[in-house]
């Protein structure tokens, strides 16, 4: 494929042979030991900070230095496959960089590529940082495989950081196949109808919205690194009193993604009493596995197309709440907390928001009425929480692994409060030790107080009152420590 426009060097001088091999990293930080590229050096040591542009008459690439002695061309050797057509594309549009690498024996070894401008260059996009944004999405990305990177992929460019029709197209050739090919060929779609005089301006309007929310997205391969369990365990522990059954699937969901490097094929269903932490632990989870994670509140959504997103007939039309996850977070491998999902069959007529729910949890991809594009949810781990399980549609019920949490018992509620919940309290309101003491005549009242209420968010909230309490009186009545006994622990719950 003829990529770029070679003006420099004669043509008597160039041969029309690949120079350079392309390598495969998915390693997502790069420096002198993992580079971007490798540059022939055999003529002279390359300084660290060289400035110059990219070249390739055919496939000849080249980077052409800038010395004190005047441009002195040289090939590159080796490619990370990520950057491929990102190099092409800079070369295209002559565009000046700097690069910053060290010289080996095997080679320049680029680690940094920073666009400047100078000699009349043109930028690579109309919105400044254009190019560290590109390269810290490929830095982030998967290394396309071999057989998808020597097929022709050029998108032609049009004349506007991922709003512009412009930097849409910039983003789209540099990033190749290095963008799941289905929503390749999407954005190529879109973008013919948002640079068409054939549609209305709305069809363009919206082509180029579901671009920009759909490119804004890091689109990851479902590939999981290791986790340590050790430390997944101490997250728990961190956050969850007793329940080692809940804590032992935990880990042991972990173990199985260790050894498969991919999610579980179920996600975690969490059923039990208001206020018994489920929340709590959809939170740890999304934490041990290093994932951005999304709510959907189900007791708040009664119509599918809340999901769903609205057709591109509509002017108003928008996406649904679960493309605006993906957008939110950023990137394609999320953890989605389904919270009560006992009410998701609350749905108008005879579409209800639960029938949405199977095509996302069944990880064969979903897709948006907005978008209209099939989104990959391989990457997506959902955790759901419920109050009832007979209340959860059979269909619902079967794409998870149910986990049952039980209510504290007094004497862990005991150990919660003084352990836990107090101690958070007074951490959070800045109140030191012994500032605010519990006796074990308080504590018994307190727990006593609420025998009849289930899990720990009444605990958690006399913890707040009586901190709270021990703060006015020490800032206040001056006094150097506040302890509550029994009977001042009903003076504060009763008022």
């Amino acid at each position: 494929m003829a990529v770029f426009d070679f003006s420099r060097t004669p043509e008597k001088d160039r041969e029309t042979v690949c120079t350079y091999e392309v390598f495969y990293s998915n390693v997502h930080e790069m420096s002198p030991v993992n580079p971007v590229a490798v540059i022939d050096n055999e003529q002279m040591q390359w300084q660290k900070t060289s400035k110059g542009m990219f070249t390739n008459p055919v496939k000849r690439t080249s980077f052409e230095f800038e010395t004190d002695d005047g441009v002195k061309s040289a090939d590159i050797l080796r490619i990370d496959a990520r950057f491929v057509s990102l190099f092409q594309w800079l070369g295209e549009h002559h565009i000046n960089v700097c690069l910053t690498g060290v010289n080996r024996e095997d080679g320049y070894h680029v680690y940094e590529i920073r666009e400047i401008a100078f000699g009349g260059g043109t930028k690579l996009s109309a919105e400044d940082g254009f190019l560290q944004y590109m390269i810290e999405r490929l830095i982030a990305s998967n290394a396309p495989s071999s057989d998808e990177l020597d097929e022709d992929m050029e998108i032609a460019g049009d004349a506007m950081k991922l709003t512009s029709l412009q930097s849409i197209t910039d983003f789209i050739n540099c990033a190749g196949r290095t963008l799941p090919e289905n929503i390749r060929q999407w954005a190529g779609r879109n973008l013919a109808v948002a640079r068409s005089n054939e549609v209305t301006a709305a069809e363009r309007r919206h082509a180029q919205r579901a671009l920009s929310i759909m490119l804004n997205i890091q689109w990851k391969n479902n590939y999981f690194e290791s986790i340590d369990p050790v430390l997944a365990r101490q997250i728990l522990d961190e956050e969850l009193y007793g329940m080692e059954a809940v804590k032992q699937r935990i880990i042991e969901t972990i173990i199985q993604i260790n050894r498969t490097h991919t999610l579980p094929a179920y996600g975690i269903l969490l059923i039990g009493p208001a206020g018994t932490g489920k929340s709590q632990i959809a939170y740890a989870v999304a934490r041990i596995l290093k994932l951005p994670w999304t709510t959907l509140d189900m007791s708040s959504i009664n119509d599918p197309e809340q999901l769903t997103g609205s057709s591109r007939i509509y002017s108003n039309a928008k996406p649904g709440i679960i493309m605006e996850s993906f957008a939110a977070a950023g990137e394609s491998n999320l953890v989605f907390i389904i919270n009560e999902l006992d009410k998701a069959n609350s749905g108008k007529g005879s579409a209800n928001p639960s029938d949405v729910l199977l095509t996302l949890l069944d990880n064969l991809g979903f897709t948006d009425n907005y978008m209209e594009c099939m989104i990959p949810t391989s990457g997506v781990y959902p955790i759901a929480t419920a109050n009832v399980k007979e209340d959860i549609s059979a269909p619902l019920l079967s794409r998870f692994a149910v986990i049952e949490l039980p209510d504290y018992t007094e004497e862990e509620k005991k150990i919660i409060f003084s352990d836990y919940a107090l101690p958070k309290v007074l951490k959070k309101m800045g109140i030191r030790e012994g500032e605010c003491q519990v006796t074990e005549d308080g504590l018994e009242e307190i727990i006593a107080r609420h025998r009849g209420t289930s899990g720990i968010r009444d605990l958690e909230q006399i913890a707040e009152h009586m901190a709270a309490n021990a703060l006015y009186r020490i800032e206040v009545d001056k006094v150097d420590n506040v302890v509550f006994d029994a009977q001042k622990v009903r003076q504060l719950i009763e008022g």
